[in-house]
């Protein structure tokens, strides 16, 4: 992927059309990289010509968005980029907390050095993205390595959940963070895998929350919500 402002988020790839997945992805990515702003109207005929897909696709695109709750749908006015309230990002670290020390429990006792090495993996290219710079790719490989861990679970209900609030929490941190830096840290990911690997569910559990804790103390709460963008300009 490229680096810089030029993410590559507006470009279809060549001969072939974009499925529901790939524009929810790079729409989830412009919101979470502050390319969109919260209240941004995502009007359906210009993000179909912007994609060159049918108007169709993109309301089956919003719909999942605005099921995940990034995308506020509003009748006979259509889909805005959500604006999570200061309470909205509480809530949803507080639930990030719950859900992901349940899954450290878990995974410390059944996880494989197959799903270890796997987990490295994504780490070593989430650094990286750090290294070159890439916007994008840190975003993505940083919620992968957390939807990974519910996923070696094999549970479909925690897949879910870390889902929807790894979404919600980029977004929350698109706002409310005042750096530009969208990354939640290769470094406390290696200390987790460690922990997990040597069967320490407490200090894993720790590691966890110490990492939660950290990127909720990074936002600035007393920001207001950032005004709409212009499309065209954002994904041609």
């Amino acid at each position: 992927m490229n680096t810089g402002e030029d993410t590559g988020i507006g470009r279809a790839a060549k001969g072939r059309s974009l499925s529901v997945e790939e524009i929810r992805d790079r729409i989830w990515l412009a919101i979470a990289s502050r390319q969109l702003s919260p209240g941004t109207r995502l009007k359906e005929e210009e993000l179909a010509g912007v994609f060159n897909v049918s108007r169709g696709r993109i309301r089956l695109v919003l719909k999942e968005l605005g099921r995940e709750g990034l995308v506020i749908l509003q009748a006979n006015r259509g889909a805005f980029v959500a604006a999570p309230t200061a309470e909205d990002a509480a809530d949803v670290f507080h639930l990030r907390r719950v859900a992901e020390t349940r899954i450290i429990r878990r995974l410390a006792e059944t996880i494989s050095p197959e799903g270890v090495e796997e987990l490295r993996g994504l780490v070593s290219a989430e650094a990286d993205a750090v290294a070159a710079g890439d916007k994008s790719e840190i975003i993505r490989l940083s919620g992968a390595f957390h939807l990974r861990m519910a996923e070696l679970l094999k549970s479909n209900f925690l897949i879910c959940i870390m889902r929807e609030l790894i979404a919600r929490s980029s977004l929350v941190t698109a706002i409310y963070r005042p750096q530009h830096d969208v990354h939640c840290g290769p470094a406390d990911h290696v200390k987790l895998l460690d922990a997990l690997s040597a069967g320490n569910a407490g200090r894993a559990v720790e590691l966890m929350v110490e990492h939660i804790d950290l990127l909720e103390s990074e936002l600035d709460l007393s920001q207001s919500v950032k005004k709409s963008n212009d499309l065209n300009t954002i994904f041609s």
